[in-house]
């Protein structure tokens, strides 16, 4: 979240530099906006996002609707003349009640499949209602361990047999029971990554 503001460069934008606002933990694209020195202040002071707009002036983000953006990080680029805040949003992130300002979709799909396992697993099955599948293996912890193994299996033959298209479908299966069998020890797809970046951030040997 440090970010020294003497480097920036508010001249370009007569004052402002331009905000480029991502979800921290999706890197979903929220929204675009502007900031000066006074409003980026605020956003250090207190940890939530402040902006500056050319209509409504010094403006926090969240401050009447309740959607603030928690502060991550922010990272100038290499003109020095745009800021990108990757924050934790408390609600949509459009004034049009869209979590984006921008309709694309999840950026990363393992995000948006993590996402939905945690609701399966938040969400027991009404009385009388069909428990999904996914429901059925976070419910089962036999049948999760048993279709890793299976998958895997599967993942293994399709590889041995040089049958990309099948690798790639297996691949997506193994990547998605994986998901759903750490899921009720509290793992979660961060953890997962967190772990990769510490790998990936060490020096090759």
């Amino acid at each position: 979240m440090m970010l020294d503001l003497s480097k920036l460069d508010f001249t370009k934008g007569n004052g402002l530099v331009t905000v480029v606002t991502q979800d921290a933990h999706t890197g979903d694209l929220l929204m675009v906006a502007h900031a000066d020195r006074e409003a980026l202040e605020k956003t250090i002071e207190t940890g939530e996002m402040y902006y500056r707009s050319r209509s409504r002036g010094l403006w926090h983000k969240g401050g009447t609707s309740g959607n603030v953006q928690r502060v991550v990080s922010l990272t100038a680029d290499c003109d020095a003349d745009a800021v990108l805040a990757r924050v934790e949003k408390a609600g949509p992130a459009c004034h049009t009640g869209a979590e984006t300002c921008f309709d694309i979709g999840p950026v990363d799909a393992l995000v948006a499949l993590d996402k939905t396992i945690a609701e399966r697993a938040r969400k027991a099955p009404e009385p009388g209602e069909k428990p999904s599948y996914t429901r059925r293996l976070l419910d089962d912890r036999n049948l999760r361990l048993k279709k890793i193994g299976e998958e895997a299996a599967e993942l293994v033959t399709a590889c041995a047999d040089g049958d990309k298209e099948r690798a790639v479908e297996e691949a997506a299966d193994v990547l998605y029971h994986v998901l759903v069998a750490v899921r009720p020890l509290g793992v979660t797809l961060e953890d997962v990554k967190a772990v990769l970046a510490r790998r990936a951030s060490k020096p090759a040997k």
